[in-house]
């Protein structure tokens, strides 16, 4: 028999009298210092997986952990409930390095409480934004007996370190992952009181460019003007990716970009969003980008090219007059939907490489990514998660994009065909990957909440 609102109306009780029970299992997790860059944490990342798959367990889903190259993924899954969607819920119990030690105010991997927020590394990115699914399936189960749709956890070990096992578990398993749509909870709301689900995300490319000249660093004043300077060249190439109004110059470079509707722009251009509070806190004095858009359009759904290091030549204190050997430069872009990042960087290559002058030797490397994606905000799955979010929450959720990119999310579209729900509960001020990240108590029992109703919302579609 289909559960019914009476059902979610127990659950949402239940909720409430357990929140303090749910705040200290999120403790006990946070304890665990599941780091997966760092080879002296492996055993509490696999403490963490056996964590997450006891969780799953207790909670009367059946459990798998599978072993991969890396670090384990858990599998969990519910599937009685004949008839509704199936549900694929993705995130990931690894966390980031806690270094610097001496910035946090209270140790790392000791969650503190205070000011409403509790404080400790992966509060917020993300073993407290995935563990709200876990305890919301567990109280439908406990209180209900069953789920209004079937669910599927997939929860891994690795995204911190670029998810390097997932494709190839994904692929492996495509029959067994099969789903309606997935839910992923690693994103963040627009503001305090003003949650969000994104729709959008950019892609990402990124390459190395290195020049060489001269066999070995040169005296300038005996060889200078007679033999090209990969760091004076480096800088004309660098300086020739954009134009003065900050448009990218690699040939074909917006060719396929998917534009904005002026529907969509009136949309963005509604949030409440203070433009000045963002450049205060970020220490600018003003914004800059492609000429012609907004801060968040250029931000959201725009796509960038962004130098993000350079070197070549004598770095110490004082002088020294040379011409250096070498220089070199990393590049990123992020994409937006329809962009091909094979087209970008062949395009980029040539472009530079054309530059070059006799004597620079020129090489490229291009490193992995993915692409820009966007989804209809007006589907059912999407109506669903904004009255889950609004009984949760109190307010209707703003539709917003993201200017980062997450690789799961295309990944799932590619191999699994599946589109995803990203609806984050956290904020951006929640200093993830930095010292004192930190997870709202609010929030964690606003998304817990929000999670419950989506299953019931996204039984009826």
């Amino acid at each position: 028999m289909p559960t019914t609102l009476a059902d979610f109306q127990r659950v949402e009780e239940y909720l409430h009298a357990h929140q303090q029970d749910f705040i200290e299992k999120l403790k006990t997790f946070l304890r665990i210092e599941s780091v997966s860059a760092d080879s002296k944490f492996i055993p509490e990342v696999k403490r963490a997986a056996e964590f997450v798959e006891q969780e799953l367990a207790s909670a009367g889903l059946e459990t798998t952990i599978y072993e991969t190259a890396g670090h384990p993924i858990v599998y969990g899954s519910w599937l009685k409930a004949e008839g509704a969607p199936t549900v694929m819920v993705y995130g990931h119990y690894d966390v980031q390095p806690a270094d610097p030690y001496h910035l946090w105010k209270t140790p790392p991997f000791e969650p503190d409480i205070r000011d409403g927020h509790i404080y400790a590394r992966g509060a917020t990115d993300d073993k407290g934004q995935m563990l709200t699914h876990v305890n919301s399936a567990a109280s439908w189960l406990k209180v209900v007996g069953e789920l209004p749709v079937n669910v599927k956890f997939v929860i891994e070990g690795e995204e911190e370190v670029g998810s390097d096992n997932l494709e190839k578990f994904l692929n492996e398993h495509q029959e067994m992952l099969k789903s309606d749509i997935a839910v992923v909870s690693d994103t963040s709301q627009f503001a305090p009181g003003v949650p969000a689900i994104t729709y959008g995300l950019r892609g990402i490319t990124a390459c190395e460019i290195k020049l060489t000249g001269p066999a070995q660093d040169l005296h300038s004043g005996l060889f200078g003007g007679s033999v090209a300077n990969p760091v004076n060249v480096l800088a004309k190439l660098i300086a020739s990716l954009h134009d003065a109004d900050g448009h990218v110059q690699i040939p074909g470079f917006y060719e396929d970009v998917l534009p904005l509707s002026e529907e969509e722009r009136t949309q963005l251009g509604d949030l409440p969003f203070d433009e000045a509070a963002l450049f205060d806190a970020l220490g600018v004095s003003a914004g800059y980008g492609e000429s012609g858009f907004s801060t968040l359009e250029r931000r959201w759904a725009r796509p960038t090219c962004d130098v993000n290091g350079i070197w070549g030549g004598y770095q110490g204190e004082g002088p020294k007059t040379i011409i250096p050997s070498e220089a070199g430069a990393k590049i990123s872009f992020r994409l937006v939907p329809n962009q091909n990042a094979e087209k970008i960087n062949a395009s980029l290559k040539t472009f530079l490489q054309n530059q070059c002058p006799p004597g620079i030797k020129f090489s490229y490397q291009q490193f992995h990514g993915c692409g820009g994606l966007v989804f209809d905000p007006n589907s059912g799955w999407m109506k669903s998660a904004s009255a889950a979010i609004e009984h949760a929450f109190g307010v209707a959720p703003v539709f917003i994009r993201e200017g980062g990119s997450i690789p799961v999310v295309s990944t799932f579209k590619e191999v699994l065909g599946i589109d995803t729900l990203l609806l984050g509960w956290g904020q951006t001020t929640d200093n993830l990957h930095s010292p004192n990240e930190r997870f709202s108590l609010e929030g964690y029992r606003q998304g817990t909440l929000a999670s419950a109703r989506l299953w019931h919302e996204l039984a009826s579609l």
